[in-house]
């Protein structure tokens, strides 16, 4: 039976905030190293970054990496068309390395936009759980630099290398997503078993001789991206489930999924990453502990403040990877979806999918475009800001200034366009006097009073999009 769009949709949404849930605040160990305190506290400042996922899969339109994994989810099934069977789907899926060509490829097309959208850093997906990777891996074939990828006689065949030297001489800080577990390596998914489900596919106890070699394959890889590709500032490492079978959480749905241990040796990996790029911040996703310098709940917002660095990936369609005629969200969705993050101390990582072209579609730089215009008139309550009490009351949300002596409201309303009031009313953060408050967007002189700790400020005379925003300074 066929679903309709609408509930695959929302199966594909549910999926991903279920396949990452974890107890995020739980076991979180703030790092040490001085240079990783400083490139967290810098990463913070930037709230906003873009999170590319692209890959052969974009030549199907069809979901990353997942329909190679044989469990019974609705999201990950296959088309009759690209194979009767399983291992006939895998073929043809694998294949598609033979036609990726994306000659419209232009990196410096995708930071000019999303510089000006305001984002201040890039995550990009150097391997998914597919395997086969973006960048000039020396440990397997399965890469675009092949040649057995049309893609690789083009002098931008490198895609990793020409993303992030061109997102880093725009001020870009430089993230690589890269994805533990490997179903395309013989090392995870050993073709003398058929694969079960997304874990490895045979005990790496009983064939430890096996696993090592998987072990040197991702230490391998992970080194020539730390070592290959310039100044990465994030390691943003997926597969929450290789991970050792101790950190499993019993009170997390998918990770009861896990049976057998796959301890990769991150202590090895990690000291290496930082040995190669001092200072990177790995986030070694829902495996708490050292190696988890930040959390990532996906395509959801934390009802509350975390107290701890956290990110929001969210995309700004409705899947993670490119599908034709996606429907991308609104630019004022946008607006309040960085809203919410911000004001409870978190960064937004949008995501945006490149098409097998190798471009975004028009309506991504629409968006982007929109996200522009308002950015240039609110920027300032965006960045360098952290949470602070209350956070938010009603159409209300709050942050501040490093130096506390700014406190920033942004007024959101309901509906497709912004409602604007003819009052802003609200109360002050705990001990917070203004002296001088503003809209932003607005030159003119306000009106505005303060009693008894709420503020009430006319609103002025000027059409403001998506979302109010007022600046409260204090001397």
């Amino acid at each position: 039976m066929k679903r309709p769009l609408i509930t695959f949709i929302f199966l594909v949404i549910s999926y991903f905030c279920y396949a990452q849930a974890h107890n995020v605040s739980d076991g979180y160990q703030a790092p040490s190293d001085p240079l990783v305190v400083e490139n967290l506290e810098e990463w913070q400042d930037m709230k906003f970054g873009l999170f590319m996922h692209w890959g052969t899969y974009s030549q199907w339109g069809i979901v990353e990496s997942w329909s190679l994994c044989p469990e019974d989810e609705g999201w990950t099934q296959r088309k009759p068309e690209h194979g009767e069977t399983y291992f006939e789907y895998v073929k043809n899926y694998e294949n598609l390395q033979t036609t990726f060509n994306p000659t419209d490829f232009d990196p410096a097309k995708w930071s000019d936009a999303a510089k000006a959208a305001g984002m201040k850093y890039v995550v990009f997906t150097t391997k998914h759980h597919d395997g086969f990777t973006m960048f000039d891996t020396q440990e397997s074939d399965y890469k675009i630099t092949s040649p057995k990828t049309p893609f690789s006689t083009n002098p931008k065949a490198d895609v990793t290398k020409e993303i992030f030297n061109t997102f880093r001489s725009d001020g870009f800080k430089i993230g690589a997503y890269f994805s533990k577990p490997d179903w395309h390596t013989d090392y995870y998914w050993w073709p003398y078993f058929p694969p079960k489900d997304r874990n490895v596919n045979y005990d790496p106890e009983k064939y430890p001789e096996r696993w090592e070699k998987f072990k040197n394959f991702t230490f391998n890889q992970i080194n020539e991206l730390t070592s290959n590709y310039g100044q990465v500032d994030i390691l943003w490492l997926d597969g929450g489930w290789v991970r050792p079978f101790n950190t499993i959480d019993p009170s997390v749905e998918w990770q009861r999924t896990i049976k057998v241990e796959q301890d990769i040796d991150m202590d090895k990996i990690g000291a290496m990453a930082r040995k190669n790029q001092p200072g990177i911040i790995v986030v070694d996703r829902t495996v708490p502990g050292k190696w988890e310098n930040y959390v990532t709940p996906e395509q959801s917002i934390p009802e509350q403040p975390l107290g701890i660095p956290w990110e929001s990936c969210i995309t700004m369609g409705n899947s993670f990877s490119y599908v034709p005629n996606d429907q991308y969200k609104p630019a004022k969705t946008i607006v309040e979806t960085l809203v919410k993050i911000i004001s409870r101390g978190g960064n937004y990582l949008l995501n945006i999918a490149p098409g097998p072209n190798g471009d975004f579609d028009q309506e991504a730089y629409d968006r982007l475009e929109e996200l522009a215009s308002w950015m240039n008139i609110n920027e300032s309550a965006v960045f360098a800001t952290r949470a602070v009490a209350p956070y938010h009351k009603g159409d209300y949300y709050y942050t501040r200034s490093k130096d506390q002596k700014v406190v920033n409201v942004f007024h959101l309303s309901e509906g497709s366009k912004y409602q604007q009031p003819t009052q802003f009313k609200f109360p002050l953060p705990s001990g917070f006097v203004p002296t001088e408050v503003k809209v932003l967007g607005y030159t003119g002189e306000l009106q505005w009073t303060n009693e008894n700790n709420e503020i009430v400020i006319d609103s002025p005379n000027i059409k403001l999009q998506y979302a109010g925003v007022i600046q409260l300074i204090s001397e």
